[in-house]
């Protein structure tokens, strides 16, 4: 997987990754400025979900962007 299509086009990412995960703020996608780690763990931290979970949803989402 190349994280880096997303890194270097975040802002128009920004808004899809608010419709997947819309208790993401503003604030904190400007904070994660397309970094995958800091995106993980913006989710676990909001979603409580687990750090596999987490990785496994980001995966799916990448996917279905292609």
């Amino acid at each position: 997987m190349d994280w880096n299509r997303v890194e270097g086009n975040w802002k128009q990412f920004k808004g899809k990754i608010k419709e997947k995960w819309g208790q993401l703020t503003d604030d904190d996608l400007d904070q994660i400025a397309g970094r995958r780690d800091q995106l993980e763990g913006k989710l676990q931290e909001r979603y409580g979900l687990s750090k596999d979970q987490v990785k496994k949803d980001i995966d799916d989402w990448y996917s279905s962007q292609k």
